[in-house]
């Protein structure tokens, strides 16, 4: 049967209705799926090195300081693929990105598996972080715009849960892959796993509409139509004008602080930020502080898979209140509390039930960050959201860069894991006040 036509302005926001008041087509559930599945391989792929460090730090004779670098780099990566990278997204498009960074990603996987030095391992790991941090602000605007306005936040949400389901599974693929084929296998498994989704991005996830809206690139409108029809929806005949945000300016980090979005852009950057610093000190560190507190290696993966499982069902839980309560204010009563988790874990010498408490703290600190990135999403209009999601990770990440790199000198000084979740815990406390205020649904 013929596709209907709509007349060019008769609709001024056919394109974002077609969306929001549809039922959610099978095109969209891929986009949803295929975003969690990256996601998750993204988890792995920067976990792998925390999965990795005791056995590489002792065959290649690096000292724990010196891990905290090859840490930092890939936190490093991120931050600048995030800030530089992600925001092209906007120019070139969401899908170009996915495609560029998975290729990157895989690629610098799998050459991870024959570095014999501290500096190989920099490097490459810094190569990883940079497509990491892409490709993750450009899934959570892609999925944000292919999915009905009342599931946003929670697709949004529930796709980032991707992150740490990958890093919690990864621990338990981890543990009997180094017993039995050595560290490298990790990173073997993680850059093939994630080549081979490029098929699944090249085929399978269009472009965004409102994207192809917005910036009208060549054949946009046959793009679009054609979409639309995946959709089931009837096709423009014309491209409009213009989308409906009347005060979305360039994409470009001065589009985020102007006079009516400055306040909620440096608090949005700040909380992020003290967010980073304490989850990748824990991300990072948690193998290694166990094994120096008496305990097994095989111990300390599962204990960094107890944290990150914490997580998923933190996220999920997040995910479901946020469409009943305020999400910015369920987020700070998250990460305040993840604070006061780690100081009564702290307090209590909790080694004895460290499995429960990491699962406890995983759950809150991580549930109410993911759901960081549903607020910015909400913040920002189509033309500057990739941007707003990018630099709010990105500058954040200068705190995944210093927790890291900090933690990895107190540890090598002698420090406790109990005094170390003392000072960590400071940064969560102020993150969830300052997401308190943001005050976004």
């Amino acid at each position: 049967m013929a596709v209907e036509t709509i007349s060019d302005n008769a609709e001024i926001s056919f394109i974002r209705d077609a969306i929001d008041r549809s039922a959610v087509s099978s095109t969209q559930i891929l986009v949803i799926g295929i975003s969690l599945v990256l996601n998750m391989l993204d988890g792995f792929d920067i976990t792998a090195m925390a999965f990795t460090a005791h056995s590489i730090g002792e065959q290649m004779k690096i000292a724990p300081d010196q891990l905290g670098i090859v840490f930092s780099a890939a936190l490093a990566g991120m931050m600048l693929g995030a800030m530089f990278v992600a925001p092209l997204s906007d120019v070139i498009g969401r899908r170009n990105i996915l495609l560029i960074c998975v290729a990157g990603i895989g690629i610098s996987m799998c050459a991870t598996a024959f570095a014999n030095s501290l500096w190989p391992l920099v490097i490459l790991r810094s190569i990883t972080g940079l497509g990491v941090g892409g490709m993750l602000a450009s899934l959570a605007a892609i999925t944000f715009e292919y999915t009905p306005e009342k599931y946003r936040g929670l697709s949004v949400v529930c796709i980032t849960a991707g992150y740490p389901l990958g890093a919690t599974l990864g621990g338990f693929v981890a543990a009997p892959l180094i017993a039995n084929y050595g560290w490298e296998s990790v990173f073997f498994l993680g850059g093939l796993a994630t080549l081979s989704m490029l098929l699944a991005v090249y085929f399978l996830i269009p472009e965004s509409l409102q994207f192809l809206a917005t910036k009208q690139p060549n054949n946009a409108l046959a793009r679009i139509n054609e979409i639309l029809t995946r959709l089931k929806h009837s096709a423009l005949r014309e491209l409009p004008d213009t989308l409906i945000e009347e005060d979305a300016g360039r994409a470009n980090v001065l589009s985020l602080l102007t006079k009516n979005r400055r306040a909620k852009t440096i608090t949005l950057w700040s909380t992020f930020l003290f967010c980073f610093v304490c989850l990748y000190f824990l991300m990072s560190w948690i193998p290694k502080l166990v094994v120096n507190s008496g305990l097994s290696e095989s111990l300390g993966i599962y204990a960094s898979a107890a944290f990150n499982g914490g997580a998923v069902l933190g996220i999920f839980v997040l995910g479901w209140l946020s469409a009943r309560f305020y999400l910015s204010r369920i987020i700070g009563t998250f990460l305040f509390s993840a604070g006061l988790g780690m100081i009564i874990f702290a307090l209590t010498s909790g080694v004895d039930h460290l499995l429960l408490y990491l699962i406890a703290i995983g759950f809150l600190l991580q549930g109410g960050f993911v759901g960081l990135y549903a607020v910015a999403a909400k913040i920002y209009p189509t033309e500057i959201r990739t941007t707003g999601l990018g630099w709010a990770i990105g500058l954040g990440r200068f705190g995944a860069v210093i927790g890291p790199y900090v933690g990895g000198i107190l540890i090598a000084t002698g420090v406790s894991m109990e005094t170390n979740f003392i000072i960590f815990a400071a940064p969560l406390l102020i993150a969830g006040l300052l997401a308190y205020w943001l005050a976004v649904r």
